[in-house]
Order: C-alpha cells, then structure tokens, then sequence
C-alpha cells in the first residue's frame, strides 16, 4: 500500500473509533491503557483457515476456544474447530490498535456470531476456495453479518484462502451474489504477508466508503 492510502486509512480508523467503542477496551491487557480499539471480525464457514489467519498476523498469543471434534466431522488436515471466539491483536500505530475477533463456522454457533458482531468496525469472508460446497454457507455469513447494524453500511472484504492457479473467484462470486469477481482477495491464511494485505484492502475498502460520505461507524 502507498504510504499515502495507508497515512489515510490510520486516519480514518481514528476518525471510528470517536464513535464507535469497538465492543472491546483496554481492558483486555492492562498494557493496552490508553490506545484506540477497533475492532474487526473474521468469519466463514468451518474449516477455511479463520483461526490460522488470525495466528499468522496476531503480535499476541491468540486466545483461541478450539476443542476436538468427532472423526466423522474432520477431515483430513483439521482436528479441532473454534467453539466459541478467538481473539488476536495488531497494534496499527502508536495509540491505534486492531483487534481481531473470529467466529465459529458452524450456524448452531450463531448465537456467537451475534456477540462477535456487537461494535465491529466490519468484518473479513473468509472462503475455501478448494470447497465449492461450502460456498451456500458462506453466503449464510455474508447475509448474517451484512444485517448486523439494520440498514447502516457494513465494510467487508471477501477473502479467498487455499488459491492456486485453477482458482474461479466467478464462481464464489456467483454463490455470494457479489458483482465484481475482482473484488474478492486470494489469500494464503499461513502467509503473514498474504494476510496484512487482506486486512489492508479491507482498510481500504473503509477508506473509499468514508470518502463516499458513507457512516460506518457503529
């Protein structure tokens, strides 16, 4: 990101945090007395990578509410699943920081989507790109998180995790009936680098709509 868009998008998450409390306080770390939260949600389906994206970018420890999940459940490469909020952390500048809240992809958790949504700035898709057959669920989230706040504007990014080559964002485009294919960023859940552009495109993408003249605080 140019120095100048990322100088403006700190701007703006100032500008949030004014009137929006985020749902969360330092209180979370003592440490944290006297910065700005803001706060941002990583949801999607079970088993896309939310919690590996959260592990990747955290400078903290994630505080993590995996537990074991039955055979007949997992698959190959996953044997727990987030049951409850996984908590992460960013400091974005010196008084600025980003809290990082990922949901339970399953919807008998949706109770906990719920939670995780009070205060959030907006939120990440994340999708499986490998799993055309979760794509119906992600739009379960898409639809879910979009009427959090009724009809204020709720900033989001749709990130695709697993991408290769063979990749068809058209395809998960079509599922989520977002317009432009374009949009939606490839992502590599285990790359921090890959990661920090996710979260930078969703900064931007905040950034075009506060300069829209679009309310996004809470």
């Amino acid at each position: 990101m140019r120095a100048d868009v990322e100088g403006r998008c700190i701007a703006v998450l100032r500008l949030c945090t004014r009137t929006n409390a985020a749902g969360v306080t330092a209180e979370f770390d003592e440490e944290l007395a006297g910065l700005e939260p803001v706060k941002v949600v990583v949801t999607g389906p079970f088993g896309v990578g939310k919690t590996t994206f959260i592990r990747t970018i955290s400078e903290i420890t994630v505080l993590s509410t995996e537990q074991d999940i039955s055979a007949e459940s997992a698959f190959a490469d996953k044997e727990e699943t987030t049951v409850a909020i996984d908590f992460g952390r960013i400091t974005i500048d010196d008084d600025l920081v980003l809290y990082l809240f990922g949901t339970p992809g399953q919807e008998r958790f949706e109770f906990m989507w719920e939670v995780a949504s009070r205060g959030m700035l907006g939120y990440i898709l994340l999708v499986d790109a490998t799993r055309p057959e979760t794509f119906t669920d992600a739009a379960r989230h898409l639809e879910f998180f979009q009427s959090a706040r009724g009809p204020r504007a709720v900033p989001f990014v749709v990130a695709a995790n697993k991408t290769g080559a063979g990749t068809d964002r058209s395809a998960i485009a079509t599922a989520l009936e977002i317009e432009d294919p374009e949009s939606i960023v490839e992502v590599d859940a285990f790359d921090r680098e890959s990661v920090k552009a996710a979260l930078l495109r969703f900064l931007e993408h905040v950034l075009g709509l506060v300069e829209e003249g679009t309310r996004v605080a809470v």
